[in-house]
């Protein structure tokens, strides 16, 4: 009865039935007080409920604030992400993965190499990545997030590593894949004595299995030349430190071979499996190979780096490739419908005059050719000027914004004497055409342009020129190539050799005494090269700033201002004609931009001295530019690199 009484609603239905009869019978004095009652009573009911509704509501509130406080603090990385990967929101751990930057408005998948978006999003909430990062192993998920604009991922990394078996741990994030290749043993064999030959061979496989026993690795020879280890990453960081002394090993062999013997090394290490491993190591295995020889090449999940690369690189080639490659080109061609030829910035007359004569051979074959050109023309403006003269050459050259609205789903690209991203004249062009070749003659670089149909990148070229010359020869059946051409040819193999004095084997004599015959003229040829009084004075200027070190025999000179690249790769050449010096680089500053021009007589290699500078190039011959930074800095990051990388005599 206390219960039922208690009850606020039934409470209010006795006091209101009490009010209704004392109204009725007229019991005013006793309705009254029922009347006040319910009123109090009502007073109390709605304090209560109100007290009580906001006591939810902070409860709701400090429930909902430690909710997301936690999921901020979850102690596993956590970041959301749209259908493109465009991170919209991460939480504290995965910022602190990201070397503690907040990644909001980046792209999920150029931070976390590997991961793949699409399936996340395509199989909703079950999908399941695991993926090595920073030498951590995570299981990778997702969930959903409602949004009514767009479709957003809740994905979680959960490290997973401590789950694994300690020594399949091991096993799968640190074992690494080696590639040898004795890349010239066929060519040290054949200028060997033919009693000497099986001890030449059995020398390099003593080295080798020597070396593999040395790091405990598993080794397979699966070539004649080529073998597979499978080795600890721990030994992979030792080798590292000792600058990967089996080169030099192999090099100094000496069993009445007359050539040395040198390695291309490709590694592969970080991957989730032998399998990745492999796939890293080959593609290491081909960088060292497109840069020379003589190197090692390691490429993990996130980066690659080079070592080695020191010995003069020599003749080594045969003209079978150059056949198919022609062959290769004029099938490509025959199947466009027009075709374009591009160069790098700044281009010099090995890759004006390169392209020209190809352009040439192009319509040849009854296909529309242009030659796709800036307004950085100054290092080749005699030439161009004189074709402009020449009815021949009226309409070949285009502008950029012109050949983007010629290309078409059949269009061809043709890039010659440069291979690198950074450095080709309109990237925008590459990314838009499907078919592209490249032929080149520089040594390989990690920021190759990819999708290419065909490459043909020739490190023991002399030049691109030269290339193009034998090229043409197999291309048509009878090469019809006017003066001009043959001259613009000559004139690039002359500039890149340095007048035949550097990286000048039999081809490159060949290749010279072909254009002569189609008229060439080599007086013409030097009227490219000859500088005005006022470029002289500005050159010798160059060269009286520069400032030798005894100790290496290197240079370094520092251009006036109001230069340009051709004044900066002339003052090199000069400055390395004097006695003693056996490297130097020049700097200038062009339009805020500092250029750096590094020239070798072989003894020392500046290609990887500017390559740590973003460059890149040949051994004797190299170039990089620098941005957001004044010559001194520029100076001072030279100065850097020559300490780091910079070897002499070796």
């Amino acid at each position: 009865m206390k219960k039922l009484i208690s009850h606020p609603y039934l409470r209010q239905l006795i006091l209101v039935s009490i009010i209704v009869v004392c109204w009725c019978f007229n019991f005013l004095t006793l309705g009254v007080a029922a009347f006040m009652l319910y009123l109090g009573d009502n007073f109390f009911f709605i304090r209560k409920y109100y007290k009580n509704q906001n006591e939810v509501q902070k409860f709701v509130s400090y429930l909902d604030e430690s909710l997301s406080s936690n999921f901020c603090n979850l102690n596993i990385p956590v970041v959301l992400v749209d259908e493109f990967g465009e991170i919209v929101w991460n939480n504290f751990n995965f910022i602190d993965l990201n070397k503690g930057e907040t990644q909001v408005g980046n792209n999920i998948t150029g931070l976390i190499r590997g991961l793949d978006i699409n399936k996340l999003f395509e199989e909703k909430d079950k999908s399941h990545q695991r993926l090595n990062f920073n030498n951590t192993l995570y299981d990778i998920s997702s969930s959903d997030v409602v949004n009514e604009n767009q479709k957003l991922k809740l994905i979680y990394f959960n490290d997973i590593t401590h789950l694994i078996d300690s020594q399949m741990s091991k096993d799968s994030l640190r074992e690494a894949v080696i590639l040898i290749e004795v890349d010239n043993l066929n060519e040290v064999l054949d200028v060997t004595d033919e009693g000497d030959r099986p001890l030449v061979v059995a020398e390099v496989e003593r080295k080798i299995n020597a070396y593999a026993q040395r790091i405990g690795a598993m080794i397979r020879k699966y070539d004649t030349n080529k073998y597979v280890l499978s080795v600890q990453d721990r030994y992979i960081q030792e080798e590292i430190e000792n600058k990967f002394s089996i080169l030099d090993e192999i090099s100094k062999i000496n069993k009445g071979n007359r050539m040395e013997l040198t390695l291309s090394i490709g590694i592969g290490r970080g991957g989730m499996s032998p399998y990745e491993n492999n796939g890293y190591a080959t593609v290491a295995k081909e960088l060292a190979l497109g840069r020379g020889g003589d190197q090692v090449v390691i490429k993990s999940n996130e980066e690659i780096k080079f070592f080695g690369g020191n010995t003069k690189e020599f003749e080594k080639r045969t003209r079978v490739r150059a056949r198919v490659v022609s062959h290769a080109l004029k099938e490509l061609i025959y199947e466009s419908s027009n075709v374009f030829i591009l160069g790098h910035k700044n281009p010099d007359m090995d890759c004006f005059g390169s392209a020209v004569a190809l352009s040439s051979t192009i319509r040849q074959l009854g296909k529309r050719c242009n030659i796709v050109i800036n307004d950085d023309t100054n290092p080749i403006n005699y030439f161009l000027d004189k074709l402009k003269k020449n009815e021949k050459y009226k309409n070949v050259f285009i502008s950029a914004e012109e050949a983007y609205k010629l290309i078409d789903e059949n269009t061809l690209v043709v890039i010659v004497d440069v291979h690198n991203r950074s450095y080709v004249s309109n990237l925008d062009i590459i990314e838009k055409v499907k078919r592209k070749v490249i032929i080149d003659h520089h040594r390989r670089s990690a920021d190759i342009i990819e999708g290419t149909m065909l490459n043909y990148i020739e490190v023991y070229a002399s030049s691109t020129s030269e290339m193009i010359t034998e090229i043409i020869q197999y291309i048509t059946d009878r090469p019809q190539l006017s003066k001009e051409d043959a001259e613009g040819l000559l004139a690039g193999i002359f500039m890149d050799t340095k007048r035949f004095s550097f990286k000048t084997g039999v081809r490159t004599f060949e290749a010279a005494s072909f254009l002569r015959n189609k008229g060439a003229d080599t007086i013409e040829v030097k009227k490219m090269f000859t500088d005005n009084l006022e470029d002289y004075l500005t050159i010798a200027e160059t060269i009286k700033s520069a400032k030798v070190d005894k100790e290496n025999n290197t240079a370094i000179a520092i251009c006036p201002d109001n230069v340009d690249t051709v004044i900066v790769a002339k003052a090199a050449d000069e400055l390395l004609n004097i006695s003693g010096i056996l490297a130097c680089f020049v700097l200038a500053n062009i339009n805020n931009e500092i250029y750096i021009s590094g020239r070798s007589t072989g003894d020392i290699n500046v290609q990887v001295v500017l390559e740590a500078l973003g460059g890149g190039g040949h051994m004797n011959i190299a170039g990089a530019k620098l941005d957001n930074v004044s010559i001194e800095e520029a100076l001072e990051k030279l100065k850097e690199a020559m300490t780091k990388y910079l070897r002499v005599g070796e």
